[in-house]
């Protein structure tokens, strides 16, 4: 009879620590379904900032897209311009790739090759985050820059601008809005790189 009592008594306890799970582990699921997701850093083109293996947390709830976000996309289209300006389009690198958005909609993007900067509506940035000079042109603009940005693009670039294939590339040039899957937050691994991103 003790032991029946001792189960009565139980089961209530039980059953709610179980309906807690259930409904906790339902909670994180939905979370790290439509809000937040993990990712790996394949390659080096963002080393200096990130390095290859880094696991981030990466987040689709963050507003418009600025400049200096460091973006997850889906290069599956790359988009340029023809000789009048308009936007051509056609196929991207492919995958998803991790940048830094260097310009939004309606900014002006200038390159000096030469001296290895980058201009922004007439500013040259102050990159401490590049790893390198900006000399290397990939043909997506050349004879072309200073370029802006068309409504609802982003121009990207990797922090390391030795090797990074990014929008000075034909196979990638201006990345839609609707291509960036969220913006980088926080990296969990290595520990010794836990925290937030800039």
């Amino acid at each position: 009879m003790r032991g029946t009592e001792r189960i009565r008594r139980l089961l209530p306890k039980t059953a709610g620590f179980i309906e807690n799970f259930i409904i906790t582990t339902f909670i994180v699921m939905l979370v790290f379904t439509y809000i937040f997701r993990t990712t790996a850093v394949l390659g080096s083109s963002m080393s200096g900032t990130l390095n290859e293996g880094d696991r981030l947390i990466v987040t689709s709830w963050y507003g418009k897209p600025s400049q200096g976000d460091i973006v997850v996309i889906n290069a599956r289209r790359a988009v340029t311009l023809d000789r009048e300006g308009n936007t051509v389009e056609s196929g991207g690198i492919g995958g998803y790739i991790v940048k830094r958005i260097i310009a939004a909609e309606g900014q002006s993007v200038d390159i000096d090759f030469e001296r290895g900067t980058v201009s922004v509506d007439g500013e040259v940035l102050d990159e401490p985050y590049a790893n390198g000079l900006t000399h290397r042109d990939d043909g997506a603009f050349t004879g072309s820059y200073p370029v802006t940005v068309p409504e609802g693009y982003v121009f990207v670039m990797g922090d390391n601008r030795t090797v990074s294939e990014d929008s000075r590339s034909y196979r990638l040039g201006f990345v839609s809005e609707d291509d960036i899957e969220g913006k980088v937050v926080f990296r969990f691994s290595p520990l010794k790189s836990f925290g937030f991103v800039h």
